[in-house]
C-alpha cells in the first residue's frame, strides 16, 4: 500500500461517507486485508451497536461519543482495560469531530472528521510506515515545540489577543509556563507539581485553569514569610521564584477543556534536560510564519554556534587554560580574565548564542577549579551577557532561557564539587535589552569600561535587498547615513558596520553567520571598503557551507562565518570545508589574498570580445509567440513565417523548450502588417508601451514592430544564461545561428570563435563567477560586467586556442549523444553523463596551461591564483 493509495483511499471515504462503516472503511484504507474486517465485524469485540466500541488488538481502541469528546478520550487514554489489547491508537468520534491518541509517540490528533484527507499520515503506522521523529540530544525536543504551538494556536482561538498588550500579555504567560515545566523537572520545584497541581486542583472543562495560575503566579511573587496565613496548603508548597519572571500582573488567558489537555500533555515531557536550541524551534512553530518572516529570523544549531564562539574566542581560552595548567597564578588570572569577560548578541533571537556561551565559559570554569584544586563559587554572571531582539517573544524566551541555563550549569558544578548557589530566589538575568539593534547605541545597551575584553556575536536577520519592508530599508538608511551606494545591500549589512564601529581601537572582536550574498557579488564593493578604512580585518573566516538546524522548516540557505577585529599581527584563519588553513590574508571574497574589491569593467581585462545582455522585448508580451501561437499563424498565414525567428532566454536554452518572436525590419514593416494577427500584435504592444509610466517605453511607441533591442547573430554566437544554479561544476554554455534571437535572460557574445566556449565552459571560470557573482535568492548571476569582463585570462597563441577548439568540439559532440537531455539535466552535478564529464576534465587541463604548467592542487589555489592576476592586470588602473 503506497501513500498515494492511502491519501486516495481516504478521499473515497470522505466522498462516500457511512456512520456504519467508517471504522472498517479508514482501516481498509490502510491495507488491512478483507478476511481481517470481516471478522471484525462479527468478533466478539465489536460491540458498536451495544457500546458504539471496537476493539482490534494492538490496532485500535475506536468510541463513538455523543459528547464530551476530549474528556472520554482523556479517560480512555489512562484506562487499564482499553489498554489491555495495547492498541496502537485511541479514536473517539461523533462523526463531527475526530480525536486520536498515539499510545506510542503520545500525538494526538484533533480535527474535523471532513478534514481527515489532510491528516492521514498519523495512522500510516497501520500500513508499516512509522512515522518520522526529529533527531535530538534530549527528550524535551521538536515535539515540545509543536505542543507549545498547539497550546499557542488554542488559546488564539479562545481569546481575543488583538493589541500589543495582549500580545505581550500571551507571551510572558508562555515564558512562565515554560519556566514552570522546567522547574518541575530539574528539582527547582518538587518532582511535576505543577501539572499535578493543574490535574488535581482545576476543572476538567478548563473554566478555572486561569483564575488557579493566576493565584499561583502570584504565589511565585511573594515571600514565603509574607505569605497570607489563609494560603492553601497546595499552594504553599511551591517556592518563592520572583527575579522578576512573576513580578508583573498580566491577563491570563481564558482555557478550555481541549486547551487544559494540551497543557497537561506538555507538563508529561521530560524537560529536566532542556537544550537551548529548543526555544529557536518553539518561536519558529509558535509565532506565525509570515510574522517570523518580516523579520528575517533564522535559528542557528550548537554547531554552528561554535564554529563562531570558538575561533572567535574559545579557542584561544583553552589554549590560554592549557598553557596555565600547573600553576595557581596563571589559573587565577584566567579565571579573573573571564569574569571580565563580555558576550553581545545584538540579533539574539531567543538567546541560542548567549546560552551556549554561558555554558561553555562555566564549562571552562570548572575546569580551571579542577586543575588549580581550588573551591570557589561561581564567579560568571549572568550579567555579563547582553542581547537586542526586536521580537517581544523571542526577548522574553532569552531572558528565561539564561536562567534555565544558570540552573543546568549549577546542577552540574553540585555534582562536581558538592555546593551551589539556591536556584531560587531567582537572581538578575541577563541584559537583554527589547528593541531594534540597527537603531539603538550599542554602547548604551553594552557599555565599553576599562579591562572589559568584548566579543559581539550571533546570526543577525539577513533579508535581500528585494525582501525588506519600507521600515528595514529606512534602518539601512539610518545605519549607512552619509555613506553612498548602499541601497542593494542585504539588510545584515547593518550588523557588519555597527559592529566594525563598536570594535573599532576597542578590546572587542566580533563575528557574525551571514548569507554568502555578503562576500560575493556588487555587495562586497558596497559594503567592505567602508569596514577595511577603519582599520578593521577578517580574522578568520568559514568559506560557503549549507545550513542546518534543529528547527522545523530548516531555512535552506548557504551562509558564511566572519570574524573582524582591529588589525593586528595574530594569525589569521581560513576554513575550507572545515579544514583550518593558517593564511596571510582573508579579503572580502573569504579568499587568501589581498584586500582587493572586484569592481565592474565596461571592457574585458582579458582583451576578450565584447559580451552583452539579449534583447530586451518591452512588449509586454505582444511580440513573443509560443508555440501553439507559431502554428495557429502558420497555419492560416504559411508566408508569415518571414517575420518569425525562434526566441532564447535562459528557461528555452536549459530545458529545450519552444518559444518564437516576431522579428521585423524596418524595411518591411509594410509587408509584415498585411497579415492581421502581425499588425494586431503591433498595434497591442503600441498601446502597452504609450500607457506605460516609463518614458522610455513611451519613446518606443514608434517603433511597436521591434523589441527595444534589436541584434541578431550572423554566424554563430554564444550565450550564457544570466540565472544559475551554485551547485554545477561548470557553467552550461550555449551555441545559437542567425535563426534564433536571444532574450535578456542570457547574455550573449555575438558571432564568437569557438575557443571562447572553451573559456567560459572551464572549472576556473565557474570557481571566478561563484567568488565574484551577486545571487538572486541563492543562484548565481551571471553578470557581463562583473563575471566576464573582470576574469584574468593571460594571451594565449594561435595552436592553444586551436587545441581549446578541438576540445570544445568534443564537447558539442557529447551532448549530441544525449539529445534526449536537456541541457540543464546534463549538467546536472549528480545526472552529467560520464563522456561528458571526462570531456570537460581535458578542457580543463588545457585551459589550466594557459595559466601555467604546475598543475593547480586544488580550487582554492585556483581561485588564490586568479586573484593575484586580476591584480596584477589591473595594477596601472588603480595606480
Amino acid at each position: 500500500m503506497t501513500i498515494t493509495q492511502i491519501e486516495q483511499n481516504i478521499k473515497n471515504i470522505i466522498g462516500n461517507f457511512s456512520q456504519d462503516d467508517f471504522i472498517f472503511d479508514l482501516l481498509l484504507a490502510y491495507g488491512e486485508p478483507k478476511a481481517t474486517i470481516s471478522r471484525l465485524r462479527k468478533g466478539d469485540l465489536n460491540q458498536l451497536e451495544s457500546k458504539g466500541e471496537l476493539t482490534h488488538r494492538k490496532k485500535l481502541f475506536f468510541k463513538v461519543a455523543t459528547d464530551h469528546l476530549h474528556s472520554t478520550v482523556d479517560k480512555l487514554r489512562n484506562d487499564s482495560a482499553t489498554l489491555k489489547q495495547k492498541p496502537r491508537f485511541i479514536i473517539v468520534t461523533d462523526y463531527k469531530t475526530l480525536l486520536a491518541y498515539d499510545t506510542k509517540t503520545t500525538d494526538t490528533l484533533d480535527i474535523e472528521l471532513t478534514d481527515l484527507t489532510k491528516h492521514y499520515d498519523f495512522f500510516l503506522p497501520w500500513a508499516g510506515m512509522e512515522k518520522s521523529t526529529h533527531q535530538a540530544e534530549n527528550p524535551a525536543d521538536v515535539k515540545a515545540s509543536e505542543k507549545m504551538a498547539k497550546l499557542y494556536d488554542e488559546i488564539l482561538k479562545d481569546n481575543h489577543i488583538e493589541s500589543e498588550e495582549d500580545v505581550h500579555a500571551l507571551n510572558v504567560f508562555l515564558t512562565r509556563l515554560l519556566f514552570c515545566y522546567f522547574a518541575e523537572d530539574s528539582d527547582i520545584f518538587t518532582d511535576n507539581i505543577f501539572t499535578h497541581s493543574i490535574s488535581s486542583h482545576t476543572q476538567a472543562n478548563g473554566s478555572d485553569v486561569g483564575t488557579y495560575l493566576d493565584r499561583l503566579f502570584d504565589v511565585f511573587n511573594t515571600d514565603e514569610k509574607d505569605r497570607d496565613a489563609s494560603l492553601p496548603e497546595y499552594l504553599k508548597a511551591f517556592p518563592y521564584v520572583n527575579g522578576g519572571l512573576f513580578r508583573d500582573k498580566f491577563t491570563i488567558p481564558t482555557f478550555t477543556m481541549k486547551s487544559r489537555n494540551i497543557l497537561l500533555e506538555i507538563g508529561s515531557l521530560n524537560w529536566s534536560e532542556i537544550n537551548p536550541d529548543i526555544f529557536g524551534s518553539m518561536i519558529q512553530a509558535v509565532v506565525k510564519d509570515e510574522y517570523r518572516g518580516d523579520m528575517g529570523m533564522h535559528y542557528t544549531s550548537v554547531p554552528n554556534i561554535m564554529k563562531v564562539m570558538q575561533p572567535l574566542f574559545l579557542d584561544e581560552l583553552y589554549e590560554e587554560f592549557e598553557k596555565a595548567k600547573g600553576n595557581t597564578k596563571k589559573l587565577n588570572l584566567l579565571h579573573l580574565r573571564l569574569q571580565n569577560l563580555k558576550i553581545f548578541d545584538p540579533a539574539c533571537g531567543s538567546g541560542n548564542f548567549l546560552i551556549i556561551a554561558y555554558k561553555e565559559l562555566r564549562t571552562l570554569e570548572m575546569l580551571i577549579f579542577k586543575e588549580g584544586g581550588l573551591l570557589i563559587s561561581p564567579s560568571i554572571k549572568l550579567t555579563q551577557f547582553y542581547g537586542i531582539e526586536l521580537d517581544d517573544f523571542a526577548h522574553e524566551v532569552a531572558i528565561l532561557s539564561l536562567w534555565l541555563a544558570e540552573h543546568q550549569m549549577n546542577m552540574l558544578f553540585k555534582k562536581e564539587f558538592g555546593t551551589v548557589p539556591p536556584a531560587l530566589p531567582l537572581q538578575d538575568g541577563g541584559n537583554i535589552v527589547q528593541g531594534n539593534a540597527t537603531r539603538l547605541d550599542w554602547e548604551e545597551v553594552c557599555p565599553k569600561v576599562d579591562g572589559d575584553e568584548i566579543y559581539i556575536l550571533g546570526n543577525p536577520p539577513y533579508l535581500g535587498s528585494s525582501m525588506q519592508n519600507k521600515e528595514q530599508k529606512a534602518d539601512k538608511e539610518f545605519v549607512f547615513d552619509g555613506l553612498n551606494n548602499f541601497k542593494n545591500l542585504d539588510y545584515i549589512a547593518c550588523w557588519f558596520l555597527k559592529g566594525a564601529k563598536y570594535i573599532q581601537k576597542s578590546n572587542a572582536q566580533l563575528a557574525f553567520v551571514s548569507t554568502n550574498s555578503v562576500s560575493q557579488g556588487e555587495q562586497v564593493s558596497m559594503l567592505w571598503p567602508n569596514i577595511f578604512k577603519k582599520n578593521i580585518e577578517i580574522f578568520f573566516a568559514y568559506q560557503s557551507f549549507k545550513w542546518t538546524n534543529n528547527a522545523k522548516g530548516n531555512a535552506g540557505v548557504s551562509v558564511v562565518v566572519i570574524g573582524l577585529r582591529n588589525i593586528s599581527k595574530e594569525l589569521k584563519f581560513l576554513f575550507i570545508n572545515t579544514i583550518k588553513h593558517e593564511v596571510k590574508n582573508i579579503n572580502a571574497y573569504l579568499v587568501n589574498s589581498n584586500n582587493i574589491i572586484i569592481e565592474k569593467k565596461q571592457s574585458s581585462i582579458s582583451f576578450l570580445p565584447s559580451m552583452v545582455s539579449g534583447n530586451k522585448p518591452v512588449d509586454g508580451g505582444n511580440l513573443i509567440l509560443s508555440e501553439e501561437d507559431k502554428n495557429k499563424l502558420l497555419e492560416k498565414e504559411p508566408n508569415a513565417n518571414k517575420f518569425l525567428k525562434k526566441l532564447l532566454g535562459a528557461s528555452e536554452l536549459m530545458s529545450g523548450q519552444n518559444r518564437y518572436c516576431l522579428w521585423i525590419n524596418d524595411s518591411d514593416l509594410e509587408e509584415a502588417q498585411q497579415f492581421k494577427f502581425i499588425r494586431d500584435r503591433i498595434e497591442s504592444n503600441r498601446q502597452f508601451r504609450l500607457a506605460s509610466r516609463d518614458s522610455g517605453a513611451n519613446n518606443l511607441a514608434n517603433s511597436a514592430h521591434q523589441f527595444r533591442d534589436f541584434f541578431s547573430t550572423r554566424r554563430t554566437s554564444i550565450v550564457i544564461p544570466q540565472t544559475g544554479s551554485e551547485r554545477r561544476k561548470y557553467l552550461p554554455i550555449g551555441f545559437i545561428n542567425s535563426d534564433t534571437i536571444v532574450s535578456n535572460a542570457v547574455r550573449i557574445i555575438y558571432d564568437a570563435e569557438i575557443w571562447i566556449m572553451g573559456l567560459l565552459s572551464s572549472n576556473l571560470h565557474i570557481l571566478w563567477v561563484r567568488a565574484v557573482a551577486g545571487r538572486m535568492k541563492m543562484d548565481m548571476q551571471y553578470s557581463n560586467t562583473l563575471c566576464y569582463n573582470t576574469f584574468p585570462f593571460p594571451n594565449i597563441n594561435k595552436k592553444q586556442k586551436e587545441e581549446i577548439t578541438e576540445l570544445v568540439l568534443n564537447i558539442r559532440d557529447e551532448r549530441e549523444q544525449h539529445t534526449e537531455k536537456t541541457l540543464a539535466q546534463m549538467y546536472d552535478p549528480d545526472k552529467m553523463p560520464q563522456g561528458l564529464k571526462e570531456a570537460h576534465h581535458q578542457l580543463d587541463l588545457a585551459i589550466e596551461k594557459c595559466y601555467r604548467n604546475k598543475p593547480f592542487e586544488n580550487d582554492e589555489e585556483r581561485l588564490e591564483y586568479l586573484f593575484k592576476l586580476y591584480e596584477e592586470m589591473t595594477v596601472s588602473e588603480n595606480k
